[in-house]
């Protein structure tokens, strides 16, 4: 080993300990009597150099006390001790973690460190997150998104109305209806408000098989769909592979999928159009950026899912340009939980970066 090398790992703090705390916040607008609030895990952790990063994990539903019960009783032990690195801590807390799960709970616990590792080391550059990995986009595109398969016709048509006074050239809603000549009468009344050039999206949220989503896409493509995003269970490896072979409207999926290997497998089964990976499920920064370099090099187009003020400031750092998800009035600042300004701006129907060191997220104590 080098001399520099040897005083690289000299300089590398140790982790010293992590700190949790949960903070449930209802939702401005409620995305149904499944989920009216959202659940955010806060995380700290400090080096034996005085250092401390800041990180959160999240769950709109399920297992937020599961979450933080396995970073306090499970993660907070192990990774004490350990060089402050965060890809060298996330593949030995993975291989650590996986007896529980490869993914899912475990995933997203382990992002509130890997996210914290990465706001600790851009602060002791001075740099802001997407300025540690480097910027290659001044701003990326925002498109207006919402939770509203319970809204009535005239809440949707109102909702999609806000979008485009906002500036939105993209918006997404939600489809499902037990009767998919409802779900027809929904998307026509939506593309009256957006016109032909604006590009609409359409999210079955899982709620259909093979041969009903077939059968939707025959009554429902001729709405000019951007993308139809996770219309069956995302675990049916099989029924997307064949769904993307008659399919006349580009499969996204990937909100549910929590590692790189059922990504790997997606993709190479060419199953699916574009990805949609959520920072904290697939276990934060670290398997994120792996993540996307795998789709880039199979030439897959990756759409950030949800949490806007973190998926803003990764869809800077992307080689190709993105969209980012904005579910409307539920981004942290307008939950009312940041105590401190936001790490993005949204303007114009664009995201960009506010510099501020690290991740720039500061959680207000009490809600």
């Amino acid at each position: 080993m080098t001399a520099p090398a040897v005083e690289s790992l000299r300089t590398v703090p140790r982790i010293t300990g992590l700190t949790t705390r949960l903070l449930t916040v209802p939702l401005r607008r409620s995305w149904g009597v499944e989920a009216p609030e959202n659940h955010v895990i806060v995380t700290e952790l400090s080096t034996d150099d005085g250092g401390a990063g800041h990180g959160f994990s999240w769950t709109p539903t399920i297992g937020p006390q599961a979450v933080k019960a396995l970073l306090d009783c499970d993660i907070a032990p192990f990774i004490t001790g350990l060089p402050a690195n965060p890809e060298a801590v996330w593949d030995a807390l993975w291989k650590r973690l996986h007896e529980a799960g490869g993914g899912g709970l475990t995933t997203i616990a382990m992002a509130g460190v890997d996210l914290a590792l990465w706001d600790l080391q851009a602060r002791r550059a001075g740099a802001s997150v997407t300025g540690l990995i480097g910027q290659r986009q001044d701003s990326a595109e925002v498109y207006g998104s919402g939770v509203n398969l319970h809204y009535t016709l005239e809440e949707l048509v109102a909702q999609v109305e806000r979008w485009v006074a906002a500036g939105h050239r993209a918006v997404k809603i939600k489809v499902g209806k037990p009767d998919i000549r409802e779900d027809a009468e929904r998307l026509a009344a939506v593309r009256e408000v957006l016109g032909p050039d604006r590009r609409l999206m359409i999210d079955a949220n899982q709620r259909w098989d093979l041969p009903t989503t077939l059968r939707a896409l025959d009554v429902l493509a001729g709405y000019g769909l951007e993308w139809l995003e996770e219309p069956i269970r995302a675990d049916d490896l099989w029924a997307y592979r064949r769904l993307r072979k008659h399919s006349p409207v580009p499969i996204a999926l990937g909100e549910n999928l929590h590692t790189i290997y059922r990504f790997r497998d997606f993709i190479e089964a060419e199953a699916v159009d574009i990805i949609q990976p959520n920072i904290i499920r697939v276990g934060g920064i670290t398997p994120f950026r792996r993540i996307v370099e795998m789709a880039r090099t199979n030439s897959i187009k990756v759409m950030p899912h949800l949490l806007p003020e973190l998926s803003g400031q990764l869809a800077l750092t992307l080689a190709e340009p993105t969209m980012v998800e904005d579910v409307e009035e539920a981004s942290f600042e307008q939950l009312g939980i940041l105590a401190g300004p936001s790490p993005v701006r949204f303007s114009n129907s664009r995201v960009t970066t506010t510099d501020q060191p690290g991740l720039g997220f500061s959680f207000r104590d009490t809600l």
